[in-house]
């Protein structure tokens, strides 16, 4: 579940993305909210109009949920008429894994297929990196992800095979001094597997 809010470029409007989907969407409208479903009536987002009027948002851009926020998205959802349950996964996105094994992919020359620790799950995703190695520490971006260039991370498939996430490089993340050769953001023995990397 994903927020975003730019108030310089659209106005006072702020997006709530449930499920990242494409195809057709239908619009129910009350009031100040509209909600958003796909074609098999499921709900997939909700738009807030006149938002600085029902909350504080600080911020341009993704904006980080927080308990407070999403009960008071759910208090609008609500109180214009709306009976969806929002379920918030308010765990960090960006975390600390480790990389523990590393196999060459059965279809694509370039991938591998790594297992790899983020602390309390193993997730199975498919990197191109030329550096990527088992044993090393490296930054998930898990699913759910908001990217820096606003690319959400999604479960994917790459050539046949199921990908859970992102190692992600430093200028991917949108760091300091990244370097200009293409490889993955490798960590030192500093960091703990699963603990957020933003924080």
């Amino acid at each position: 579940m994903n927020l975003f809010f730019n108030p310089n470029g659209v106005g006072d409007v702020a997006f709530l993305q449930i499920d990242p989907t494409e195809g057709e969407f239908n619009y129910k409208k009350n009031n100040d909210v509209v909600e958003i479903t796909n074609e098999d009536n499921e709900v997939v987002g909700y738009n807030f109009f006149n938002i600085s009027t029902h909350i504080q948002l600080e911020g341009n851009g993704h904006i980080k949920l927080t308990e407070e926020i999403v009960n008071q998205l759910q208090q609008m959802i609500k109180n214009n008429g709306f009976t969806y349950e929002l379920n918030a996964d308010l765990s960090p996105k960006f975390v600390v894994g480790y990389v523990e094994t590393k196999e060459k992919h059965p279809d694509a020359d370039k991938l591998s297929v790594l297992n790899v620790n983020v602390g309390n799950d193993t997730l199975q995703i498919v990197c191109g990196a030329p550096n990527v190695e088992q044993g090393q520490k490296v930054v998930v971006a898990k699913v759910g992800a908001v990217m820096p260039s606003g690319m959400v991370i999604k479960d994917a498939e790459l050539r046949g095979v199921a990908s859970s996430g992102m190692i992600c490089s430093m200028k991917e993340l949108d760091l300091p001094n990244a370097p200009k050769e293409k490889g993955i953001m490798v960590l030192d023995d500093s960091y703990d597997i699963g603990q957020a990397f933003f924080e």
